[in-house]
């Protein structure tokens, strides 16, 4: 069957919709999904009551139908009505004169079906005929294949996502099970099924014969629920809306843990090393709080702790404590004292918290004259800081930029090292209404000239996680940019999709010629990847979140496979293998209570690696094509650790993720940007 080209295109783009108070904005077919034929006026008579078939597609005026804002479906040009004259099962469609009658009224429901407003009958194909001049009628609802009615002509690809779920709402809420409920979502074809996250992190899958999903939940949680709709070609919607819940304890804990014993502190240089033996608990100890001359300055589950950075020839006295699931504190150990060395010998020999932020730093460069720029995700514009004077000022806002209601919005900064005197450009990764999209703009006179701005690559798929979101320029001139699979794993293995890749740009945004697929595409199979950065042999690293099971750095080869969706880390996914000839394994793995990790940067090849959930950075030596000497530092000393970047003194910029994370809500956060001063 040859579809008129113009017939494919507007199908392909048009969505029946869920309401009969909305309207295409132009005319489309109407293909039965059973019978794989279109709603057909028959022999194209404008007479009053000539019947409706089904019949081969062809783009005639008799097979275009486009409903109004009064719940009609119009054909003809506009002066006929789909009409149900009778209202018992059986009752034929006809052709008639608009006349705002109910029997002319239809609504398409989520699952394709059109349902007559006068007899709640939906239409159907009469006998499950697949023959052209199939009788079109009433019949009871069922939404088998010959009720279900698609505006996708057969044979023509399905590149449309199913809309958004709605109306979330949780029952029998208890400290390990709820019910999650939702409004259907609606698509072109027909919805497949539906994937239940919290927070980026997926929790199981429904079929689209259910819209309500039973979860197993973490006593003490505190989560943001969503749903994703998927259809069979594997086409993933929007979010939904988060459903913020708090998930109850099992029991009322009020027992406090024992106080830790064999407490002790050694000085380093210009850190304190501090051990202790393990405490008790009714129920269970989950961290030790670490406190600095009476303030707490870290926490962790393991029972030593590193504070870095002090100053030395000083005296300090630490104090520790276990805390429970319930927060039940012990009391703390007695006091020990340690004094710092007169010099640094160690990894790290200060930390400076240099200024606070209302907004979410995210993207971060340096200028030549020491000076930062850096992103707020949520207020979508950037600012500049002077390290030395801590005084700081907005160069402008980026347009078109929009959050995701999660993780999406203004994200990261690259510039060439002839940024900003011979080099202009500020190259800025963002989420807008439609996708994720690379764009530079030019930086003059202290501003962003948004005259200037020019959009490199759009068509990165969005979504509420999994945005990606990294920039750096390599040491051969040419951008680097992370993305992620916005929620649609097989997007990841699609070589023909920017999603789950890393990607590479000449900086005026065509393609370099020694790609290695011909594409923008460096190398594919990730997931989330958000950290990039360079060592001195010019290789690549990249730091990805995981689902639940295993984030990872991993070595970026050419062309490279990762493996996501069928890997995670080194653990196979449902249905998959990590053992596939040719996936690359991670060159380090975390767990993701322990990870969770978003920056990455190498300073005099050490990676250095800043953790979200694990409230740490991460340090290894590069040794060869291996991570070695892994170190934990600031272990929950600042919380939530997003963007490294090195400084030109060769130290760190160091950036906190603490607050209104999830929510894009502009200037909610109260964040700080740290000077980190690295020794050995």
């Amino acid at each position: 069957m040859k579809i008129p080209a113009h017939l494919r295109a507007l199908a392909s783009t048009l969505l029946l919709s869920a309401t009969a108070s909305s309207a295409w904005s132009a005319p489309t077919v109407l293909v039965n999904l059973g019978a794989k034929r279109c709603l057909d006026v028959k022999y194209i008579s404008s007479q009053p009551g000539a019947p409706v078939q089904t019949w081969t597609c062809s783009g005639g005026l008799n097979q275009l139908w486009n409903p109004t804002a009064a719940g009609e479906l119009r054909t003809l040009n506009g002066t006929r009505c789909l009409d149900a004259p009778g209202t018992a099962p059986g009752s034929p469609l006809v052709s008639n004169p608009c006349n705002g009658q109910a029997s002319q009224q239809w609504l398409r429901s989520a699952d394709n079906t059109l349902r007559n407003t006068a007899s709640q009958l939906c239409a159907d194909v009469a006998d499950f005929s697949t023959q052209n001049g199939a009788r079109v009628q009433l019949w009871n609802c069922h939404a088998l294949s010959n009720q279900r009615w698609s505006t996708l002509l057969p044979g023509t690809p399905d590149t449309q996502a199913p809309t958004p779920p709605s109306g979330l709402s949780v029952s029998g809420l208890t400290c390990s099970s709820a019910t999650l409920s939702w409004s259907a979502s609606n698509d072109n074809v027909g919805v497949t099924h539906y994937d239940v996250y919290h927070d980026g992190q997926q929790m199981t899958t429904v079929p689209a014969s259910s819209t309500q999903a039973a979860l197993s939940l973490a006593p003490g949680a505190k989560w943001g629920l969503y749903v994703n709709a998927r259809d069979a070609a594997g086409n993933v919607s929007q979010a939904s809306a988060s459903l913020q819940i708090t998930v109850p304890q099992c029991s009322v804990d009020a027992v406090a843990p024992s106080t830790p014993t064999q407490f002790k502190a050694l000085a380093t240089g210009t850190s304190a090393s501090l051990t202790w033996a393990a405490s008790n608990d009714n129920v269970g100890v989950t961290a030790y709080d670490v406190y600095r001359n009476g303030t707490k300055v870290g926490a962790t589950p393991s029972l030593q702790f590193t504070d870095v950075g002090l100053a030395a020839n000083t005296t300090y006295s630490y104090r520790v404590g276990a805390r429970d699931a319930q927060n039940n504190a012990s009391p703390l150990t007695a006091t020990a004292e340690i004094t710092t060395a007169s010099g640094c010998a160690n990894t790290v020999c200060s930390t400076v918290q240099m200024v606070t932020e209302t907004d979410l730093p995210w993207g971060l460069v340096t200028l030549p004259d020491g000076r930062i720029l850096y992103s707020r995700r949520d207020a979508h514009n950037i600012v500049r800081m002077n390290p030395a004077t801590l005084q700081k000022a907005s160069i402008g806002s980026v347009p078109n930029v929009q959050s995701t209601d999660g993780e999406g919005g203004l994200l990261g900064l690259a510039a060439t090292p002839g940024f900003p005197d011979t080099d202009p450009w500020l190259y800025i990764y963002h989420t807008s209404p439609t996708d994720n999209r690379i764009v530079r703009i030019q930086y003059k006179n202290g501003l962003l000239d948004n005259t200037t701005l020019q959009v490199l690559l759009s068509g990165i798929g969005r979504n509420k996680y999994h945005n990606g979101g990294r920039l750096r320029f390599g040491p051969d001139g040419k951008l680097y940019a992370s993305t992620g699979d916005g929620q649609f794993g097989a997007r990841a293995q699609d070589l023909n999709s920017l999603d789950g890749k890393i990607l590479r740009l000449n900086p005026d945004g065509t393609r370099p010629a020694d790609n290695p697929f011909g594409t923008y595409v460096w190398s594919y199979g990730h997931r989330n990847p958000q950290g990039l950065a360079f060592d001195s042999q010019g290789r690549l690293w990249a730091q990805e979140f995981g689902n639940s099971q295993m984030d990872e750095t991993n070595l970026i080869q050419k062309g490279g496979n990762y493996g996501w969706p069928h890997c995670e880390g080194t653990l196979p996914m449902a249905g998959g293998s990590c053992s596939t000839p040719g996936y690359i394994a991670p060159k380090h793995t975390y767990l993701p209570a322990q990870g969770s990790c978003s920056g990455l940067a190498v300073v005099r090849d050490v990676l250095y690696v800043a953790c979200l959930r694990g409230a740490r950075m991460y340090r290894f030596s590069i040794s060869g094509s291996e991570l070695t000497n892994p170190q934990e530092l600031f272990s929950g000393t600042y919380g939530r650790l997003r963007t490294v970047e090195p400084s030109r003194d060769g130290g760190l910029f160091l950036t906190t993720t603490n607050a209104g994370d999830k929510d894009s809500t502009p200037d909610n956060s109260a964040e700080i940007i740290l000077k980190v001063n690295l020794g050995q």
